[in-house]
């Protein structure tokens, strides 16, 4: 059986001009909002400012994960981090759990983070032993959520960190456990051994110097290719996330993951999709994604924008943390998909399994937000602008989220379309008597109906060259934000 809208004949090469052919998947376009976790051995100490940072940090002084290493822990020359990983036992992880809780927040797409920077794989890996299925937890993280993930109906991701494994730890700094033969497996192949200093240093893609001056070998560009083909061969992933970091990988191989991955959607008769940030990858080779950010217009490409529970850039379970709340999250979420966008978000477990009730409490809201409004949501497509109101992003791109905190109010909308539906979602509950300005372009008796999804109460409205005029029920039908649907006639 062919898959509707899919080109299951396409066979795609290692060329720049063949993957640029792959298009977003028709189910990606309505699935709209996904959710995945970062959880590893750096979630035992689960000490920020950033938590999956912190294997990075701990051999780095001064910095504030190195004194809190110390305070802790004892000197990292004496305690290293693979010592985390006997301590990252998982007693608790129940995969249908976290599966039933993602569901429940109306999430219709998950994961892990397989592996990150730290070099861990959470599933079994064959080319190590430094995994989870064979020390800390003992069990193959990414292939139990696996089969939870999709015994919910959703469709099933990953997201890999590896290629940052190679400038994430101090192989050249002799007294640390990171320069020891025997630990390559988890530290990384070793090199850039003649470099004495021991001063922190950003990685660049925050546009700074490395301190490591060595590009990836052959044999770490086979390992990390090596290592995506297991993951995708042995658990069919539909979504395959990158971090920063594949900047750093050899075209070729990047071009040869694609090829291979996307080919993959004629084997599986499914479709598939790969996200990336900045320009990591060019343009219409995969879905770019904003990092903590988001767009200010409507645009004429699809994007996502992975952004977390926490307030601030907190990526896994942190102690004392602080946490965004439900409205700014559903805010999130209608503000991008109003401008050709998608939501994924993260959540961070506790190191024993269990994921935080202040983030279950988070994802519920959201679940029961959209019970309500998903028609606005979910199968939509963008209008030809995204809204109105006083309310603007000042700044966009990656990390924008963190520069600015916005409030809306009952005078922004945000707009999207289904057939002949069109959506006007309030961010805030609107004045009793109300204008959607933007409605003036609508044609004289266009509108056939009004209503607000939630309420069963009739809406009284009219429609003039000045917009639509409508007078809003007196109770609210949920929280956080409010869905007005118009139905349309189809022709003049």
């Amino acid at each position: 059986m062919l898959i509707l809208g899919m080109d299951n004949d396409i066979t795609y090469t290692s060329t720049w001009e063949s993957i640029k052919k792959h298009k977003t998947p028709s189910w990606f376009k309505k699935a709209k909002f996904g959710i995945y976790a970062h959880w590893g051995p750096y979630s035992v100490p689960a000490a920020g400012p950033n938590v999956t940072w912190y294997p990075y940090w701990m051999y780095r002084e001064p910095s504030p994960q190195f004194d809190y290493h110390c305070k802790n822990y004892g000197h990292p020359s004496k305690f290293g981090y693979k010592d985390f990983i006997p301590m990252f036992k998982a007693e608790k992880f129940d995969a249908e759990e976290w599966a039933d809780i993602y569901s429940k927040s109306g999430a219709k797409f998950a994961g892990p983070v397989a592996e990150h920077h730290d070099g861990f794989p959470m599933w079994n890996c064959s080319d190590t032993e430094w995994c989870a299925s064979k020390m800390g937890p003992k069990r193959d993280v990414v292939g139990e959520l696996e089969k939870a993930i999709r015994a919910q109906g959703m469709k099933y991701m990953v997201a890999m960190h590896h290629a940052e494994n190679w400038y994430f730890f101090p192989h050249w700094n002799k007294k640390f456990d990171t320069s020891k033969k025997e630990y390559e497996d988890l530290y990384g192949e070793l090199h850039n051994l003649d470099n004495l200093s021991n001063q922190a240093i950003y990685p660049d893609h925050w546009g700074r110097k490395t301190e490591s001056q060595n590009k990836p070998s052959k044999a770490f560009h086979d390992r990390w290719l090596n290592r995506l083909k297991e993951v995708v061969n042995n658990y069919r992933p539909d979504y395959v996330w990158f971090d920063f970091g594949i900047r750093y990988i050899h075209e070729k191989y990047k071009k040869d993951f694609l090829s291979f991955y996307y080919n993959k959607e004629k084997d599986w008769n499914s479709e598939v999709v790969v996200s990336y940030k900045w320009h990591d990858l060019p343009p219409g080779s995969g879905l770019l994604d904003l990092e903590l950010g988001g767009e200010s217009e409507l645009t004429h490409y699809d994007w996502i924008t992975d952004t977390t529970v926490h307030d601030g850039s907190a990526w896994a379970y942190m102690k004392g943390s602080k946490y965004k709340s439900t409205t700014d999250l559903v805010h999130y979420l209608i503000d991008n998909v109003s401008k050709n966008g998608y939501m994924l978000l993260n959540v961070g477990p506790k190191p024993n399994g269990i994921i935080p009730e202040q983030e279950q409490d988070l994802l519920k809201g959201i679940g029961k937000w959209l019970e309500v409004n998903g028609e606005a949501i979910f199968d939509t497509e963008s209008w030809d602008q995204y809204g109105e109101g006083p309310t603007k992003m000042k700044e966009a791109g990656p990390f924008s989220d963190l520069k600015a905190k916005l409030k809306y109010t009952g005078s922004d909308f945000r707009f999207t379309t289904n057939a002949n539906k069109l959506f006007a979602t309030s961010l805030g509950w609107p004045n009793k008597e109300f204008t959607i300005d933007s409605m003036d372009k609508l044609f004289d008796g266009e509108i056939l109906s009004v209503e607000l999804l939630g309420s069963k109460e009739k809406i009284h409205w009219k429609h003039n060259r000045d917009g639509l005029h409508i007078t809003r029920p007196d109770n609210l039908p949920c929280e956080h934000a409010f869905s007005f649907k118009i139905t349309r006639k189809d022709d003049l």
